[in-house]
């Protein structure tokens, strides 16, 4: 496969070749269609964008002589595929066909060479290792066209072209990085780590950082990290989950690397912008790139580095199939490239405790007379001196201790207070049997909510939005509602009670704040939604950790322990009067909290994981489907003893991945009773098969799909609500 060439010429009025040692073609007619085709190279391998899984391989199409200059590998092109026109990208031009017959390509949309050998390479692992389609993947890998971002693109390219043909030395490259005063002191491995960067090696490493806030935040330790990495000369890509984190990410670059030497790769930042920063990345002008999920496929020359901040949070994933997950798109893309690798977080996922575990990445983390300077004191209102003093704080939701410490703390600076569900009341029960309240017409759960600058409440429903004014349980007959949870509202409802003379601020759901400033001030925030004070927090309430911790998912410990750190790592240090108050039962996440152990829990809990054969320790693949096809997919994959399968079990009416009111929305089409629940079907199985297992997988579905044969069985690799 021909390299992509970062200097194309026009598409329009100038004959520039588009490959070095152009040779003229000569005029071959092709005997079936009479089309004059290119002599050399005279056949196209197309992928074409289809979800179908049987459509899943390069397709051939021969290359007539007026585009043969184009069509290089890496553009897009248009194409007949059983008499429809179908968009595609050309991936390889070829001598010869094992087809006798080809179809001659359609349209080459431009000659700028969008899709990289290495990005296509990457594509198709991730598509195995997901069981998903090259197509789908592509769809997030390139961002949609512009054309007339490509026109001003291929006039430059044009003109550099003629520069260096005219022997004029292209402009000087901007100021180096400087990373300045090191972060990482009291980081065992870090220094090494940083030495073998900057002299061009790819070391693997997992970063446990203490700080959200001020000059050793995460976001200016990753911003030195990538400066180290353009010492060396190499690009670099740093992923996160949302574009809070995507915000203070870009104001710490901008301190640190030169004006200009990195982009944002983000699809919030509308077509025009995402799409001239994907071609200045494209064109080699820019080798550091930030931003979310799709920025994982950035076609960076001469890729040095990638980094991917709290892979525990799920925003990673993508939510269109086959929902990969950012970190394992890194990881393959490292593979492909060579490159350095860095999990990096407040917490620690177990899936990155498994690099850690098998030898593959080693440990940067600060000592424990290190930890002890920098992060807040933890205090559990669930320990044995706290209920001492008060007894009876195991039963309130803002316990004495809690109020007692918001007090304090703001004489001196703002206070933020963690909950964990977004409205007013977002969930109701009957107030006689607590039954859970649900809607007459969907069945969807009912929540208590209030209009924006309105002080009534309604009740409705989550799903289809119906107001319930007439309620009745269905098990006792009674007619009143109670709440089963408090949301972010009414808790700042509550709060601005409790402290008049404070202002409240409330960062959730629409409104979400980046930062918030020093003074005093209530700051309410949602799980992930938490602004940043620019000298910190003088302290966090951590509220509804027993609810968090009572979720039904293997990870609901693990995640509420990540939600718990990302929000203490924004208060200031024990030693500035830094306090945060967890007012959940006692458990091991609580205690890895106050003795912020994140690496320890993390040891320990891949540790059960690995007895017990559960993910990550093991591969995981979910099928979705009827009861009967699910069941004659399994049968039909004849799998080895060694995969344990789990299933096929009823989904819970309107659970990820159910059918019936899935999502909500279809569930003011009818009843649970109306539509039938999807089944799902778990596959546990070593990483030493897991190969094997989802080609087979991949490959059954492509033949269902070609054969027609029963409904269509989703199939998702490594879930994270799967468990």
């Amino acid at each position: 496969m021909d390299e992509p060439l970062n200097h194309e010429g026009p598409a329009e009025g100038v004959q520039l070749s588009l490959l070095s040692g152009f040779v003229a073609k000569q005029r071959v007619a092709d005997p079936h269609s009479g089309v004059v085709l290119a002599r050399e190279l005279p056949v196209a391998h197309v992928v074409i964008d289809s979800p179908l899984p049987h459509l899943d391989r390069v397709f051939d199409y021969s290359v007539p002589l007026e585009l043969d200059a184009q069509a290089q590998p890496g553009v897009r092109v248009r194409v007949k595929f059983s008499g429809q026109d179908l968009n595609g990208f050309l991936v390889a031009r070829a001598a010869e066909s094992e087809s006798e017959r080809l179809v001659p390509l359609t349209r080459v949309y431009s000659p700028v060479q969008v899709l990289t050998p290495a990005v296509l390479q990457a594509a198709h692992k991730v598509a195995a290792r997901y069981c998903g389609t090259v197509a789908d993947v592509l769809r997030v890998a390139v961002p949609p066209r512009v054309a007339s971002l490509e026109k001003v693109y291929l006039k430059k390219a044009a003109e550099l072209v003629e520069a260096e043909a005219a022997g004029e030395a292209p402009a000087a490259a901007g100021p180096p990085a400087k990373p300045g005063y090191p972060l990482f002191a009291d980081y065992q491995n870090a220094e090494e780590f940083l030495t073998r960067l900057a002299m061009g090696e790819s070391p693997k490493a997992v970063l446990g950082s203490l700080a959200g806030f001020g000059p050793h935040s995460w976001q200016r330790q990753l911003a030195q990290i990538v400066a180290y990495c353009a010492q060396s000369g190499r690009g670099a890509i740093v992923v996160v989950p949302d574009l809070r984190d995507l915000e203070l990410l870009e104001q710490a670059f901008a301190e640190v690397l030169a004006e200009g030497s990195f982009v944002k790769l983000t699809a919030d930042d509308g077509p025009n912008l995402r799409y001239a920063n994907f071609l200045r990345v494209l064109a080699g002008d820019v080798r550091i790139v930030i931003g979310t999920r799709s920025a994982a496929y950035a076609p960076v020359t001469n890729l040095g580095l990638v980094v991917c901040w709290d892979d525990g949070d799920e925003l990673h994933i993508e939510r269109r199939a086959p929902y990969q997950h950012s970190r394992d798109v890194l990881l393959l893309r490292s593979e492909v490239e060579d490159t350095a690798v860095l999990m990096a977080g407040h917490s620690r996922s177990s899936e990155s405790q498994r690099l850690v575990a098998t030898g593959w990445a080693q440990e940067i983390v600060a000592s424990r007379p290190a930890v002890r300077k920098a992060t807040a004191r933890v205090i559990s209102t669930s320990d044995s001196f706290e209920q001492e003093r008060d007894p009876a704080a195991a039963l309130a939701r803002l316990p004495h201790r809690a109020w007692a410490a918001a007090k304090d703390a703001l004489k001196f600076g703002p206070v933020l207070v963690q909950v964990a569900r977004t409205g007013y009341a977002p969930g109701l029960a009957c107030q006689r049997c607590r039954e859970v309240a649900r809607c007459r017409h969907c069945t969807g759960p009912l929540m208590q909510s209030r209009a924006p600058g309105s002080t009534l409440t309604m009740v409705t429903c989550k799903w289809c939005g119906t107001a319930e004014t007439a309620f009745s349980c269905p098990t006792c007959g009674f007619n009143l509602l109670r709440a089963i949870s408090v949301g972010a509202l009414r808790t700042a409802e509550e709060l601005g009670r409790a402290f008049p003379s404070v202002p409240v601020i409330s960062s959730s759901g629409e409104n979400i704040k980046t930062t918030v400033p020093d003074r005093a001030a209530i700051v309410v925030a949602t799980i992930g939604a938490e602004p940043v004070a620019p000298h910190g927090y003088s302290a966090a309430l951590l509220l509804d950790g027993d609810s968090m911790l009572r979720r039904e998912s293997l990870r609901a410990g693990e995640e509420t322990l990540r939600r718990w750190l990302n929000a203490a790592a924004l208060v200031r240090p024990a030693q500035e009067g830094g306090v945060v108050v967890v007012t959940a039962e006692e458990s091991v996440e609580v205690a890895a909290l106050v003795r912020w152990d994140p690496a320890g829990h993390a040891e320990r809990e891949f540790a059960l994981r690995h007895e017990l054969g559960l993910p990550p320790a093991m591969r995981l693949a979910s099928l979705t489907g009827s009861e009967a096809d699910v069941a004659a997919f399994v049968a039909a994959l004849d799998l080895p003893q060694a995969v344990r399968t789990i299933g096929p079990a009823p989904l819970a009416f309107g659970a990820p991945g159910a059918g019936g009111a899935a999502g909500g929305a279809a569930g003011a089409a009818g009843t649970a009773a109306d539509q039938a629940p999807d089944y799902r079907t778990i596959l546990l199985f070593p990483y030493s098969m897991a190969g094997s297992v989802t080609a087979a997988m991949r490959s059954l579905k492509a033949a269902n799909a070609a054969r027609r044969v029963g409904s269509p069985v989703q199939v998702r690799c490594d879930g994270l609500d799967v468990l």
